[in-house]
């Protein structure tokens, strides 16, 4: 972590991890195969990502929202290592993967079908949830997890709300296709 706020992820090597924690180079290869396999050995740290609360019913949906924003907010600066601007993108992606799941497992069991057009509303959902937490670890906004959490939910659920109603949905201009996640 402190050489991902020092350097950034990229330019962090294996010689600098193994002078960091003071161990020979055939002690960190007994453990580890390179610097992503240290990175993700670590990921227990933010076990929040693999243990997203589950909404209970529609209404609730997204229930993790909150409480990852306010684990973020009380590990502010593994957090800002691991997914801000200088770490080189890979807990990104992996928390984005955790995320994406989360997301189509509640919307699935909100009465969401399998489709194309469910693997766009999560990606929607992931997107929005994602492009808060940069803003907020990249220091492009001081808002309060409570905050965030309110954004969110204000971008995504109404569209899911349609989303999962299909019939409620306005009908699209110029006759083509509507958007479909719940099959009749």
């Amino acid at each position: 972590m402190e050489l991902i706020l020092e350097k950034g992820y990229d330019a962090v090597t294996v010689t600098d991890i193994i002078a960091r924690a003071d161990v020979g180079r055939s002690t960190f290869y007994a453990h580890f195969t390179d610097k992503q396999d240290v990175l993700f050995s670590n990921l227990g740290e933010l076990a929040f990502l693999h243990r997203l609360p589950a909404a209970r019913e529609a209404e609730e949906l997204f229930a993790f929202s909150r409480p990852m924003f306010e684990h973020v907010r009380e590990q502010e600066r593994l957090v800002r290592a691991l997914l801000g601007r200088r770490s080189g993108g890979l807990v990104q992606a992996r928390g984005e993967e955790l995320l994406a799941a989360a997301v189509r497992n509640e919307l699935v069991a909100a009465g969401a079908r399998p489709s194309p057009g469910l693997d766009l509303l999560v990606v929607c959902v992931v997107g929005a949830f994602m492009g808060l937490m940069r803003a907020w670890v990249d220091g492009e906004t001081s808002a309060s997890p409570a905050e965030l959490d309110a954004a969110f939910r204000a971008a995504v659920i109404p569209g899911v709300r349609v989303a999962l109603r299909p019939d409620e949905a306005p009908r699209p201009p110029h006759g083509r296709p509507g958007f479909t996640v719940v099959g009749g």
